[in-house]
Parts: structure tokens; C-alpha cells; sequence
């Protein structure tokens, strides 16, 4: 049998549905390249989707996640919302990386996203989760103007934006748990938010590395509930989900 041939290269169009130019796939396969029918892929979009699936999350969600991409690359360089500049690095590292921790947020109705910089992981969690309401808090001028720019355009309406210190925010009601990627050590993270939980909400840390030397120096009136490995798909690094609670909500 003739072997089967795989062609593809990768350009630069108008998207047909978005208006704008994305990176996409010419992709054949036949035995005869002559012969064959083209598909069009959306690179970008194909990651998000993959990932979305390797979370068992509703593959749905990947057109607004793929609209806060966009947003993000075009605001990022006025704004310094992030790093991390190529679209492909930021779909494993700020996507996947928040989403890994959306089957970790049990029965959660309010949640506030501490420290959340340009929204992460507040905004691929309120993407995914439309029912939960999210509050997401930073003093960052610039990058709150840039959450209410993602929040109007992705009509985000179970989105809230509040700018200013986390010690200064006194919500009328408190938070079933309070989130943070990268904010603080376990016990700043405790002392600056438990203003913030519920007596028997939950603090939902993530972590890059080990945890063993903020465990050991937590105190009263917290107890270190669990630490548990976060899967985040294409990315080959250790992620950390820290869960702590009041000691009082332990007993």
C-alpha cells in the first residue's frame, strides 16, 4: 500500500468568525498530496480545546478562553500584565495552570481571587464556572483597568473588580474560599485575607514548590487541611494546591 503522507504548514490569516489575524495550520493527509483536501486549524485554539479536554472541562468554554488570550497578548505590553509574551507558552502557564484547580473548588458559591494580576486564575475559573460568583482584587491600577476591559468583553457578568490593598477590602459578606496563585507565603496569605472567609470557608493556595517550610511555620487560628498535585496539561513543571481552613472549622 502507498504510504500515507502527512503535509503541513503553518501561516497567518483573517480568522473567517473572529475578524482578526490568527495562526493556523494548512494541514493534508492522503496518499496522494495532489489529491487532497485541506483543514483549517486555529493553532491556538486547538491547544485550549486539548486542554480543556485533558481537564474534563466543557470544551465549549474555549472561545472565551480564547478571546481572554488575544485580549491578553494586545493589552500585555501597555499594560505588563505578564512575562510570559508567546500565546503558546501562555495557554499552559496562566490557562491551564488556573483551570487545574476548577475541580478543586468544591461547593464554593463566592470566591475571591487575591492578588489576581490580569485575572489568573479568576477569570478562566469565572469562564468555566458561570454560576459561582468571583471577586477579583488588586491595587495594580493598570491591570484592574485591563480586568474591566476582559470583564465587559467577555460579558463576565458573575465578574467583580475591585481595586486596592487586600488589608483595606471589607466585603459586606464573607468568601466561601479565598484564592491565590503566587500572592504570598502560607502564613501572609493568612494573615492579609482571613478578614475575607467564612469561619468555615477554605484558603486555596497554589504553589510552585514545596511546601514543607510554610506548613511548619503556620500557627494558630489555622490548621493545614491537605496539600494536593495539580495536573496541568503541557506543562512538565510541580504545581502545588495548598488547603487550609480556621482551626475552630476543624473541630
Amino acid at each position: 500500500n502507498p504510504a500515507t503522507l502527512l503535509v503541513q504548514v503553518e501561516y497567518k490569516a483573517l480568522h473567517p468568525l473572529l475578524y482578526r489575524c490568527c495562526w493556523f495550520i494548512y494541514e493534508e493527509v492522503a496518499k496522494n498530496p495532489l489529491n487532497a483536501l485541506p483543514v483549517m486549524r486555529d493553532v491556538e485554539y486547538d491547544l485550549i480545546s486539548e486542554g480543556l479536554a485533558a481537564l474534563s472541562i466543557d470544551e465549549q468554554r474555549a472561545a472565551l478562553l480564547y478571546e481572554y488570550l488575544q485580549l491578553l497578548q494586545k493589552w500585555n505590553k501597555p499594560f505588563n500584565l505578564t512575562a510570559i509574551k508567546k500565546a503558546e507558552e501562555m495557554i499552559p502557564k496562566h490557562l491551564m495552570d488556573s483551570l487545574s484547580i476548577l475541580a478543586h473548588l468544591g461547593g464554593a458559591r463566592r470566591i475571591c481571587d487575591v492578588g489576581t494580576g490580569a485575572g489568573l486564575p479568576g477569570i478562566p475559573l469565572a469562564v468555566c464556572c458561570p454560576e459561582t460568583e468571583f471577586v477579583l482584587l488588586d491595587s495594580n491600577g493598570k491591570k484592574t483597568r485591563f480586568l474591566h476591559q476582559a470583564r465587559r468583553h467577555l460579558n463576565l457578568n458573575n465578574v467583580t473588580i475591585v481595586e486596592g490593598r487586600v488589608e483595606d477590602f471589607q466585603p459586606e459578606e464573607g468568601f466561601d474560599a479565598v484564592l491565590s496563585r503566587a500572592f504570598a507565603d502560607l502564613t501572609r496569605m493568612v494573615q492579609v485575607t482571613q478578614h475575607l472567609l467564612k469561619k468555615n470557608g477554605v484558603w486555596l493556595a497554589m504553589k510552585s514548590q514545596t511546601l514543607e517550610a510554610e506548613k511548619a511555620a503556620l500557627d494558630a487560628p489555622v490548621v493545614f487541611v491537605e496539600q494536593r498535585t495539580l495536573q496541568v496539561p503541557g506543562l512538565n513543571e510541580a504545581r502545588q494546591l495548598a488547603v487550609l481552613k480556621f482551626a475552630e472549622a476543624t473541630t
